[in-house]
């Protein structure tokens, strides 16, 4: 048995095959004992008819295209791993020259396989690092959230409905004197301020005290999902039942010790701006990473097939609705409010698809290129550091490794490797950050100049 490799295009191969008569004929006769069973013939018990009564009866070829799918198959998958090919796309047989018992098969199969990548610069690339230093704003709202979490709620008496409470209400809407569905509950909790009614509504519940009834004037949005609703105005009868206050602790020792591993508010802060300068440092070498692959992506060429964009997409589409499934939406509704087709959102997604599939093809080219040596204390390392990301002890999680996983913690160790290589040999100008919402900026400025000018007449513009 033997296979060819023809090369057709950048992507797309050829493979010959010459099948001996022996190995085909002993596929035909695997098939006949498959069907055998299954086919009829007058004066034998079912299974028991011989091959040969039965080719007479309904021709020579009756089990040829069953064998022949099964030597194809097999001498497929044989010359895919010969031949180191990488396919992405469904195979078609294109050309069998002859399929005969007692003579050799050949016949040939074309597929499109991972494209050869022309690896432009990637050493040396010059790359702008905005260095990120945690401020006050930011280390206020990550202990704000330990106070939230640590916030208790009160009953009030006495007082009036103030912002921020919670309260509890009856409530029933109407909209020209008929109750709509969905606007009627009792004993529902609202927080005032949170904007999670009709706009309009929480505030005008503020000043009314327990036992207080009134009748609340708002309009629904314009754009509000009950379209029988939009922009109409409704009339809601409330009734507040009790008044519940926020009560936040002291920023102490006493709150450092109920949120945290320390003793003292002063060590558990120290502990908060180390963590977030740990992340915002993590950021920064993430956002280094990517502007350097970026810059080898442009740098290379390669002619990627359409069944690889047509995956890709599909991946990116699937991501999408499990994001709007994961907020409550469904991907239908989205479709319907923005106005968009399916393949409006594949064409939409596509420039970033592209990028997506060359981004990984180059980095694979590099990293095939520059063999980096793999130890056993970088896969030691790499197996921590995974089972650490998804939340399991390391030993665990090394005693349940299968190869394949073992062999994906190794390509992982590979790819730092070239990162770090890339970072090593950058020339790299560090700046801050803010510097980099500036140029964002001037830019959004700058494309809203351009809009303006393309909405004026052609004379306005000159």
């Amino acid at each position: 048995m033997s296979s060819t490799v023809e090369k057709i295009s950048g992507n797309q191969v050829r493979i010959h095959f010459d099948i001996p008569a022996e190995t085909y004929e002993a596929a035909i006769q695997k098939v006949y004992l498959k069907m055998r069973g299954r086919i009829r013939v007058p004066g034998f018990r079912p299974g028991k008819a011989p091959r040969k009564v039965i080719e007479n009866m309904y021709g020579a070829e009756v089990f040829y295209e069953d064998a022949f799918n099964d030597v194809a198959q097999e001498q497929y998958d044989a010359a895919i791993e010969e031949h180191d090919l990488f396919p992405v796309d469904q195979p078609t047989v294109d050309n069998v020259d002859q399929m005969k018992a007692g003579e050799d098969l050949k016949f040939s199969i074309t597929v499109y396989v991972k494209p050869e990548v022309t690896l432009g610069q990637y050493e040396g690339l010059k790359v702008t690092r905005f260095v990120h230093t945690v401020t006050d704003e930011e280390i206020d709202r990550r202990i704000q959230q330990d106070v939230d979490k640590a916030t208790t709620a009160e009953d009030v008496e006495g007082r009036p409905v103030q912002e921020g409470d919670t309260v509890k209400l009856n409530y029933s809407g109407s909209v020209d004197g008929v109750k709509f569905e969905g606007g009627t509950a009792e004993n529902q909790t609202l927080e005032i301020g949170s904007h999670a009614f009709i706009p309009g509504f929480e505030e005008q519940l503020v000043g009314m005290s327990i036992g207080d009834e009134k009748t609340i004037q708002v309009t629904f949005p314009e754009k509000y999902h009950a379209e029988d609703l939009a922009g109409k105005k409704a009339d809601f009868e409330v009734k507040i039942l009790g008044i519940q206050q926020a009560v936040k602790p002291e920023l102490d020792d006493d709150f450092a010790a109920d949120v945290s591993d320390y003793s003292t508010f002063a060590e558990y802060k120290e502990a908060i701006v180390k963590e977030l300068q740990e992340n915002a440092d993590k950021n920064t070498k993430t956002r280094l990473e990517n502007d350097l692959i970026q810059q080898a992506t442009d740098a290379a060429d390669c002619d990627i097939p359409e069944a690889m964009v047509t995956r890709q997409l599909e991946m990116m589409k699937q991501r999408l609705k499990y994001n709007m499934m994961y907020q409550g939406l469904k991907f239908e509704d989205y479709l319907k409010y923005t106005g968009q087709t399916d393949a409006d959102v594949d064409e939409q997604n596509r420039p970033q698809a592209l990028n997506e599939i060359k981004s990984e093809l180059v980095m694979e080219a590099i990293v095939a290129k520059e063999q980096p040596e793999v130890t056993d204390d970088d896969v030691e390392k790499q197996t921590e550091e995974r089972a650490k990301r998804y939340g399991r002890p390391v030993e665990s999680y090394r005693e349940n490794m299968n190869e394949r996983e073992m062999e994906s913690i190794r390509e992982e160790v590979k790819m730092r490797k070239v990162l770090d290589k890339m970072i090593d040999t950058a020339v790299i100008e560090d700046k801050d950050d803010k510097d980099q919402v500036n140029l964002d900026q001037m830019a959004d400025d700058m494309m809203q100049v351009v809009d303006n000018l393309e909405d004026q007449p052609e004379d306005e513009q000159k």
